[in-house]
C-alpha cells in the first residue's frame, strides 16, 4: 500500500456492527445488524473509500497526478474522489451528467472547494463515456492522467470492498446492500462465504441491467444473490412521504443517520420484507451503511 494511503487511512474511525433493537425483530425472531461503514470517516466514508482505496493505490503506483471521473450533481462517489485528491496533493477533474446549473449544488461547492475541475456534459454525452472502463481508456486522456468509471466502478474496487466482508466477527445468513452501479455489491458476493445470502436493493428504476454488470464485475460466477428492484421509490434519487416518514422514525429510534437515495429505500425494504414473512425465523441479517450521507442535503 502506498504510504500516503496508509498515513491517510490512519485517521480514519472504526467501522462498528450495531444491532437493531426493535419490537418486529423480536415478533418475527430475526436479527438486524448494520455495519457502520458511514462511521469511518466524515467525507470518504462507506463503500467510497472502500471502492477507491486500491483504485487510488494504482493509480499512484503508476504515476498519476491527476484522477478524472464521472457522476451526478449531487454524486457521493465524486464528492469523495474530490477530497481524497485534495488529501493526497492529486488533480481531480469530475465530468458532471447535464447542463451547468445556474446556482452549484452544496456537493458541486464542496467538490470546486477542494480543488476539482467541473466539466459538464450532454446526457447522451455521459451515457457514451460510461462505455470506458479501464484507467487509460478514456478519449483524449493525456501520460499521468487516470480514469475511474462512473462509481469506482473497477475489479479493483471489489479488494477493498472484500475488507469490508473480513470486518464481520460474527456468524450472518444474509447481507444487504443498496445498489447504484453494483461494484460494491459484486465486491461482497465475491468475498462473503458460500452459504451467506446476498441481497442487492436496486435504488434505481429499470435496473436489470444491473445484473449483467455485476455479473461483469464477479472474478467466477457465484449463485448466492440478487438484485431487489421493487424499492426505488419512483427512480434515482425519488422519493415520497412514506419513505420519508420513514427515514425520521427510524433516525429517531435508532439514532443511526439515513439518506434517501440509497440507505434509506434498503432499510423500508428490509422492515417492508420482513412483515410480508420473505426472511425465516432465527436468521441474522447484516445491512451494510453506506455512508453518503452528504447526499441528504438535495432533500432539505
Amino acid at each position: 500500500m502506498h504510504p500516503e494511503l496508509t498515513k491517510l487511512e490512519k485517521t480514519f474511525n472504526a467501522s462498528i456492527l450495531t444491532k437493531i433493537d426493535a419490537p418486529l425483530f423480536e415478533q418475527y425472531h430475526i436479527e438486524l445488524w448494520i455495519k457502520r461503514d458511514d462511521l469511518l470517516h466524515p467525507v470518504i466514508s462507506g463503500n467510497k473509500w472502500r471502492k477507491l482505496k486500491y483504485i487510488l493505490n494504482d493509480a499512484l503506483s503508476v504515476g498519476a497526478d491527476t484522477l478524472i471521473s464521472m457522476g451526478g450533481a449531487y454524486s457521493n462517489h465524486l464528492h469523495a474522489l474530490a477530497y481524497v485528491g485534495k488529501a493526497l496533493n492529486l488533480k481531480t477533474i469530475g465530468i458532471i451528467r447535464g447542463e451547468q446549473p445556474e446556482t452549484l449544488t452544496p456537493t458541486l461547492i464542496d467538490m470546486k472547494n477542494w480543488g476539482m475541475e467541473l466539466k459538464f456534459v450532454s446526457r447522451s454525452d455521459y451515457r457514451t463515456i460510461r462505455h470506458y472502463q479501464g484507467w487509460q481508456d478514456l478519449p483524449g486522456i493525456r501520460p499521468h492522467q487516470y480514469w475511474l468509471p462512473e462509481g469506482g466502478a473497477q475489479t479493483l474496487a471489489l479488494k477493498g470492498v472484500a475488507e469490508l466482508v473480513k470486518e464481520i466477527d460474527i456468524p450472518y445468513n444474509i447481507l444487504c446492500v443498496p445498489c447504484g452501479t453494483g461494484t460494491t455489491l459484486a465486491g461482497i458476493i465475491a468475498a462473503v462465504p458460500e452459504h451467506v445470502t446476498v441481497l442487492g436493493f436496486a435504488a434505481l428504476k429499470n435496473a436489470g441491467f444491473l445484473t449483467t454488470d455485476v455479473e461483469r464485475l464477479l472474478p467466477q460466477p457465484r449463485a448466492n444473490w440478487q438484485i431487489n428492484q421493487d424499492y426505488h421509490f419512483g427512480g434515482f434519487a425519488k422519493t415520497n412521504a412514506e419513505l420519508t416518514e420513514f427515514i425520521k422514525e427510524f433516525e429517531l429510534t435508532t439514532k443511526i443517520p439515513l439518506e434517501p437515495v440509497y440507505t434509506g429505500k434498503m432499510m423500508f425494504a428490509l422492515y417492508d420484507l420482513l412483515k410480508k414473512g420473505y426472511f425465516k425465523p432465527g436468521q441474522r441479517i447484516i445491512a451494510v451503511h453506506t455512508g453518503g450521507l452528504q447526499g441528504k442535503r438535495g432533500f432539505n
